[in-house]
């Protein structure tokens, strides 16, 4: 791997936007290096056979489904050939995947017409991570693509009208902050026009067969987002999911029109700890419950394009059910699809004919597939077989379930924290071997098993534990689980991390004196705050792209996520509660952290943005901690081209190596 010094004049704006000089610190100690668009200090050169080593691991590949083509002509799918994710067509099952986008960007979103007379699609990207998603007219036949939008503010939730002459959109290009409701013709941009001017962050879910409504979605927190009904041709809005002048505070969180767009089905945790599935009658206005019997989230839904059938997903702990309702004999005659390999679901479409549903599948032990059933869930297809780098997949590692003891008790009982446990196999008696705990963003998002390959790599090939504990905060668990660390409550979070050392330190195979943690965005903070409450107990960390201050990370985080983020973590205006998050800020309780950190980057992220990697990189310093550091120039929140994210990981594990396995 090519690497070459950097000296401080020779970085120019670069540098100087990047990295912060520490105090007291003499320069020598800070070695910079640079390779392609990272940049990195005091990172050594990844050796050269455990880059080759890794290389397969880092080689493997996902399949997700984007949707049907019309016409039976098979499906768009999402996949990697090169450096970045792009839309592929597969035939049939089995079939070669033609790459049919080429940009240097990663696609993060494509909508199909579903007019069968049209071959387009739209697709949103950004440049460089900064998630200003922009929505492009793509020409399926000729493989064109034009930009529809501005180019400057940020566009998402794209949904076509049912006879494919126009789509639905939001948009913040009006102030920045508030996410309004577009309509246009994308083959003629200049039509674009605001349908609805909204306060706060909204969204746009289904387009009614009469393309006269559009349903829409207000998100205010996890517990509280509103749905709407939205008339086009008279504007009004009426609020579906209860009385349209209720008060109740509850949280909807997907919805689609039936076929013939007289009711419309959602999910929510209205009068319940999880999110059922409910169906309501525009015309009585009367809801009902669907999947009451099913005590886990209903995550997905689908609706078939004759009405016929309703696809749904459950979160069962972690993984994956999926169920099929058939509409025709009634609302509640759904039942589950078992022929479908375990895992977790990423994506589901009906076909145009309503016969089939497409599902894609990701797992511990295998990165992600498309597969295919019919309608009567009795017969599977499988559309992809992703490769693994040319590993046997039968020696990849599927996690165990656990749970632990926390602090504080719920029912007279003690609270337990649900974990996955990845071990490593055929161990000799009595070994104890090293731990990483992993630590999922969110909060309010929940560690599943999805294919991972630095957790396979850390426990198939250096014999190191992985734990991913779903910590309070944690989605998946129910409404009362997921507000325990809203607020003034943040830090029972970090003790639920004391109590997994507690319990660490209880298993004969584990050994507690060697245990790393780490994690991303919110993760990263939970790394940080876990390195200053139990830094003793712990052996190093990895921050990736995390919060090290909430007071500065809520004044510098885009417009648009502002009020959202006030919602779980505290309004940092409020004099009292600044106060509690300057004083758990892991910014200002560096001098705690002695053992060593590596800080990861991207230089373009709305989310977390740079300045909470600069500070918690520079105060560490001040206190002579030692800290590795590595920023992408062209990444936002998180690593998502090829080659940036494999020096990234061969960093880690060359990190790790260092801290949990060298004596």
């Amino acid at each position: 791997m090519s690497k070459k010094s950097l000296s401080w004049m020779a970085t120019g704006a670069l540098a100087c936007g990047l990295f912060l000089s520490a105090a007291g610190i003499a320069p020598a100690e800070v070695t910079r290096t640079q390779s392609g668009n990272l940049t990195m200090e005091n990172v050594p050169e990844v050796p050269a056979a455990l880059a080759n080593r890794m290389q397969q691991y880092l080689s493997t590949r996902s399949a997700t489904v984007c949707g049907w083509l019309p016409g039976q002509r098979g499906m768009l799918m999402y996949t990697r050939f090169g450096d970045t994710t792009q839309l592929h067509e597969i035939a049939r099952p089995g079939a070669y995947r033609k790459q049919i986008t080429f940009f240097s960007e990663p696609v993060h979103d494509a909508v199909i017409n579903p007019n069968p007379q049209r071959h387009d699609a739209i697709i949103l990207k950004d440049i460089g991570g900064n998630e200003n998603y922009q929505l492009f007219h793509f020409d399926r036949d000729t493989g064109i693509s034009k930009l529809i939008s501005n180019g400057q503010a940020r566009f998402g939730s794209v949904v076509w009208s049912p006879d494919g002459s126009r789509i639905a959109y939001v948009s913040t290009q009006r102030n920045g902050s508030d996410w309004d409701v577009w309509i246009a013709d994308p083959l003629h941009p200049e039509s674009a026009k605001m349908v609805y001017q909204s306060a706060g962050y909204w969204s746009v879910m289904d387009w009614s067969k009469d393309n006269n409504k559009l349903l829409l979605h207000e998100y205010v927190s996890i517990v509280n987002a509103k749905l709407f009904l939205l008339d086009l041709s008279s504007g009004k809005l009426t609020r579906l999911g209860c009385a349209p002048d209720s008060k109740e505070v509850f949280a909807v969180n997907e919805a689609k029109f039936s076929a013939e767009g007289d009711r419309v089905f959602f999910t929510s945790n209205r009068n319940d700890q999880f999110n059922k599935l409910y169906v309501q009658n525009l015309r009585s206005q009367h809801i009902d419950a669907l999947s009451t019997k099913i005590n886990w989230d209903v995550e997905g839904l689908t609706v078939s394009r004759d009405g016929s059938h309703l696809a749904f997903a459950v979160n069962a702990g972690g993984v994956s059910e999926v169920y099929l309702l058939d509409l025709l004999e009634g609302n509640k005659a759904y039942h589950q699809v078992r022929i479908l390999p375990r895992g977790v679901v990423t994506g589901m479409a009906f076909d145009p004919n309503s016969e089939h549903l497409a599902v894609s599948i990701n797992s511990s032990t295998s990165p992600g597939d498309i597969y295919s059933v019919d309608v009567d869930g009795e017969n599977m297809r499988r559309w992809t077989f992703s490769e693994v780098g040319g590993l046997d997949p039968r020696k990849f590692v599927e996690p165990t379930l656990i749970s632990y003891d926390t602090f504080d008790k719920v029912g007279g009982a003690p609270r337990r924290i649900p974990a996955f446990l990845y071990m490593p196999k055929d161990l000799p008696a009595g070994q104890r071997v090293p731990v990483v705990i992993n630590i999922h963003g969110g909060p309010e998002s929940q560690y599943q098993p999805y294919f991972s390959s630095l957790t396979q790599y850390l426990v198939s090939e250096l014999g190191i534990a992985v734990l991913a504990p779903n910590v309070r905060g944690s989605s998946g668990y129910g409404s009362d689980y997921v507000q325990l660390d809203n607020g003034y409550l943040r830090q029972d979070s970090v003790k639920d991390i004391g109590a997994l050392l507690d319990w660490i330190k209880a298993q004969p195979n584990l050994n507690e004196d060697r245990v790393a943690v780490m994690g991303g965005s919110y993760g990263g903070f939970m790394t940080l705050a876990s390195l200053c409450m139990y830094n003793d107990r712990l052996s190093a960390g990895v921050d990736n792209v995390g919060i090290s201050n909430f007071v500065t990370f809520l004044k510098n985080t885009k417009d648009y996520r502002r009020d959202v983020r006030r919602a779980e973590y505290g309004d940092e205006r409020d004099p009292k509660m600044n106060k509690f998050l300057s004083d758990i800020a892991p910014s200002n309780n560096a001098h705690k952290i002695t053992k060593p950190l590596f800080v990861v980057q991207g230089a373009n992220d709305p989310r977390v943005p740079l300045s909470e990697a600069e500070q918690i990189v520079r105060e560490v310093r001040q206190n002579g901690g030692d800290v590795w550091y590595m920023v992408a120039s062209d990444e936002g929140h998180g690593f998502r081209k090829k080659v940036n994210r494999d020096h990234y990981l061969q960093s880690v594990v060359m990190f790790l190596q260092k801290h949990l396995l060298d004596e």
